[in-house]
C-alpha cells in the first residue's frame, strides 16, 4: 500500500512534471564509460544517436538462474546538490545527503507467482562516494498502479528513499517488482511470496552489477520499505535471516507503514473508519483484481463489484492506468464498490478470500538476529497503526523487542517523509559500531 491517495496524486503530479530537469544529466559519455567498464563498449557504436546505453551482461551462471544480471542502463547522473534540490519539494530533512549519486535500472531473471522463469527490472543507485566497498540498502516500494511509476523508470516518489539513502553512502537496490517498470505482465499486487523472490533476485542483481562498476558490496544489508514496500521488507529480512543467499547478511530491518496483519488490523479498517475511503476503495480494488488471479476469490467481477465498476475494474489495473484515472473512475466508499453480499463476506472471510489475506500475514511471527524498528503514525488512514503493533507483539512474542515509533498525527506519505532520514541516522549509528 502507498501514501494516502489524495496527498499523492498532488505530490506524484507535482514532481513528475517538476523533476525531469536538469537533475537527469546521465549522457552517451556516461552510457560510454559504463559500458567500458563492463567489457562491453563496442556496442555503443550500434546504439541510435542520443539513446542511453543499455549493456547487455553475459553471466556465468546457468541462462535461467534467478537473479543472473541481464542488462544495466544508466537513468539518473546527480551531485550532491542535485539530489538536495530532488528532495526539497518534499519538506524531507536532507542533512543526511552527503554524495551526489549515480541510478541504473537493472534488468534480471526471476521467477513468477507460480515459479515459472521471467524477467524484472529494479533500480540500483550508487553513491559518488563513500567507501570502496559499499553496504547495501534493499529499498522496497509501495502501491504503484502504472508500471512507469517504478523506480527504475520513474523520477518522482519512487525515487526519494533510494536516493536519500544512497546519498548518504550505501548504494541501493530497489526492485520494481514483477510487472512494474520494464518487466512483462500484470503486477501481482500485494503477493508478498513472489515479491520477496524479485527482491532477493534484485540483490543477487545488484551484486554482479556493483562489482563491474568498481564498486563492489560487502554483504551486508539493511533492509526498509514502506508501505506495501514495508510488508515486503519484513519477508525479505526474514527471508535473508533465514539463509535465503549466502552472499547477503541482515544487519538491520526499518519497515515504515507495512500492513503487517490484513486480517485483524487493515480490513477491519475498512469498516471502522480507520481507512479513508479513497484510499479504501483504490487498494481494495487493486487488492481483489490482483489476488484474484492467484486465489479463488470470485469467478466472475460481478460476484464482488456493483456495476458499472463490475465491468471496468479489472482492466484499470492493467498497469497501463494511472491513479489519478482510476481514482475518479471508481466509487466514493467501499459500500458502493461491492455487492451486498460481498461486502458482508469480507468482513467475515472464508475460503479464497480468507486464504489470500493469510497468504499475506505472519511475517512478524520471528525472531530476528539483527535490530527492527517498526515505523508507523496514529495519524496514518491508509496503513493503520495496528499493523505495526500486532507486528511488534508478533515478534515480542518470540524474544524480539522491535520499537514502534509513533511519528504522530502526520498522513501516511508524511509517515515516511519523516521516517526516512531518522531511519538513514540509524543505519549510519549501526554500521560505524561494526
Amino acid at each position: 500500500m502507498d501514501n494516502d491517495n489524495t496527498s499523492r496524486t498532488q505530490a506524484t503530479s507535482r514532481k513528475r512534471h517538476g523533476n525531469r530537469r536538469g537533475a537527469r544529466r546521465t549522457v552517451a559519455a556516461a552510457a560510454a564509460l559504463l559500458l567500458a567498464a563492463l567489457g562491453t563498449a563496442p556496442a555503443l557504436a550500434q546504439q541510435p544517436a542520443g539513446a542511453i546505453g543499455t549493456a547487455v551482461v553475459s553471466s556465468a551462471h546457468a541462462a535461467g538462474a534467478r537473479g543472473t544480471l541481464l542488462g544495466v542502463t544508466p537513468v539518473s547522473d546527480l551531485d550532491r546538490a542535485d539530489v538536495v534540490r530532488f528532495l526539497a519539494p518534499t519538506g524531507m530533512d536532507t542533512g543526511t545527503v552527503r554524495h551526489g549519486l549515480r541510478g541504473y535500472r537493472l534488468t534480471y531473471r526471476t521467477v513468477t507467482p507460480q515459479g515459472a522463469p521471467t524477467t524484472a527490472t529494479g533500480l540500483l543507485v550508487l553513491p559518488k562516494g563513500g567507501p570502496h566497498r559499499l553496504d547495501l540498502v534493499s529499498d522496497t516500494h509501495g502501491t504503484m498502479a502504472h508500471r512507469d511509476y517504478a523506480p527504475s523508470v520513474g523520477e518522482d516518489f519512487g525515487r526519494i528513499a533510494p536516493y536519500l539513502h544512497a546519498s548518504a553512502g550505501r548504494a541501493v537496490a530497489a526492485p520494481d517488482y514483477l510487472g512494474l517498470g520494464k518487466g512483462p505482465g500484470r503486477h501481482p499486487y500485494m503477493d508478498t511470496r513472489s515479491a520477496v523472490t524479485a527482491s532477493v533476485d534484485m540483490l543477487r542483481a545488484a551484486r554482479t552489477a556493483a562489482g563491474r562498476l568498481g564498486r563492489p558490496l560487502t554483504g551486508d544489508v539493511y533492509a526498509s520499505g514502506f508501505s506495501q514496500g514495508g510488508q515486503v521488507a519484513m519477508a525479505l529480512g526474514r527471508a535473508l535471516d533465514g539463509g535465503a543467499d549466502r552472499h547477503f547478511r541482515l544487519r538491520a530491518l526499518a519497515p515504515v507503514s507495512g500492513p503487517y496483519d490484513i486480517e485483524h488490523a487493515e480490513t477491519p479498517a475498512l469498516f471502522d473508519g480507520g481507512i479513508n475511503d479513497i484510499s479504501g476503495v483504490f487498494y481494495l480494488s487493486y487488492y481483489l483484481t490482483a489476488q484474484n488471479r492467484l486465489h479463488p476469490i470470485y469467478r466472475d467481477p460481478a460476484e464482488a463489484f456493483r456495476q458499472p465498476y463490475a465491468d471496468i475494474v479489472e482492466g484499470l489495473f492493467d498497469g497501463e492506468h494511472t491513479e489519478e484515472e482510476i481514482i475518479p473512475a471508481l466509487p466514493a466508499t467501499v459500500k458502493e464498490l461491492l455487492t451486498d453480499d460481498f461486502y458482508r463476506r469480507l468482513q467475515h472471510p472464508t475460503g479464497g478470500l480468507l486464504a489470500a489475506a493469510r497468504a499475506q500475514d505472519g511475517n512478524c511471527a520471528w525472531r530476528p538476529g539483527a535490530p527492527v524498528r517498526l515505523y508507523t503514525s496514529a495519524g496514518d488512514t491508509d496503513v493503520v497503526i495496528a499493523n505495526a503493533r500486532n507486528c511488534a507483539a508478533d515478534l515480542a512474542a518470540r524474544g524480539t523487542r522491535a520499537p514502534v515509533i509513533d511519528q504522530g498525527a502526520t498522513d501516511h506519505t508524511g509517515t515516511y517523509l519523516t521516517s526516512g532520514p531518522q531511519i538513514v541516522r540509524w543505519f549510519d549509528a549501526l554500521a560505524a559500531r561494526r
